[in-house]
């Protein structure tokens, strides 16, 4: 039978503390389980052989015993018994100094035929590793909290997408990570939203920002526009003399607060004025006049 190094296996020393063990064990067997890996033989192969190296140095006399006999650790008080009648003797064998690794393997095949393997396994819960996602939204799918069906890791899970969240934003939806190992807890699932402004306003939290051009007739004289807003269109009167720069607040226009029903942020307006291109000689003239008064 080959010798299989459990040390090795979990990636620790052979002086290695059982709080180090633990820990090694912990880490792979989490990253190896079946549940995560499905339909994975070679995940599984090294899920077996990481229980099998965790039930051997877990435990202080099997450990003892695997570092003194190797793969025939669990025939040791066997070889030790045999030993005694053999040299009508106590004696505790050292294989470094008195037997080889083959001399170990002989003497085990030919009175056990082989030392076969435990099926016990340690059974400790752990919790289901966290799962992590990126949803990727537009500016106009948070005006309002809805419900969304997403696939995660090729399951399909029903979320709120609550309105007004922000862009880069984590919310934790709990229980819906990887599933928990020996029936310990699920993880939990964190997803991040990615939102795109597909909109002409500035998003600053819940507010929102537009530049709006004004032509100088209308900001001299005064008059009506109309700006567009995420809830239609709206009228707004300009009054005379506006110059350029001047912002103009439309209260409750903003997006929602999050997580503060029916309170929205403002939309705030900044007038540019345009001065006219390409005068004609008459409104030349007329602004000639203008500047003379």
């Amino acid at each position: 039978m080959e010798f299989i190094d459990y040390y090795k296996i979990l990636g620790i020393s052979k002086n290695a503390s059982e709080s180090d063990i633990k820990k090694a064990y912990r880490k792979l067997a989490r990253k190896y389980h079946p549940d995560l890996n499905p339909n994975d033989a070679v995940a599984e192969k090294k899920f077996k052989e990481i229980n099998e190296a965790n039930e051997v140095l877990s435990n202080s006399d099997n450990r003892k015993k695997y570092d003194q006999y190797g793969k025939d650790w669990k025939h040791a008080e066997a070889f030790q018994n045999a030993e005694r009648s053999h040299s009508g003797r106590s004696h505790q064998p050292n294989r470094s100094r008195d037997f080889s690794e083959d001399d170990f393997s002989d003497f085990f095949e030919s009175m056990f035929g082989g030392s076969g393997r435990s099926s016990r396994r340690q059974q400790v819960r752990y919790r289901g590793q966290d799962i992590k996602a990126e949803l990727q939204l537009v500016l106009t799918d948070i005006i309002k909290t809805h419900k969304k069906v997403v696939t995660i890791n090729n399951k399909k899970i029903r979320i709120t997408i609550p309105a007004g969240i922000e862009d880069g934003q984590t919310i934790r939806i709990k229980n819906h990570g990887g599933p928990g190992l020996n029936g310990g807890p699920n993880g939990d699932l964190y997803v991040t939203f990615a939102i795109k402004n597909n909109t002409s306003f500035k998003r600053n939290k819940s507010d929102l920002h537009l530049t709006k051009e004004l032509d100088l007739y209308t900001a001299i004289l005064g008059g009506d526009i109309t700006i567009d807003t995420l809830n239609g269109k709206v009228k707004l009167k300009v009054a005379q003399e506006t110059q350029n720069g001047v912002k103009v607040k439309l209260k409750g226009k903003g997006l929602p607060v999050y997580k503060k029903d029916g309170i929205y942020g403002d939309l705030i307006i900044t007038y540019n004025i345009v001065i006219p291109k390409k005068l004609s000689q008459k409104q030349r003239q007329l602004f000639e006049e203008l500047s003379k008064l």
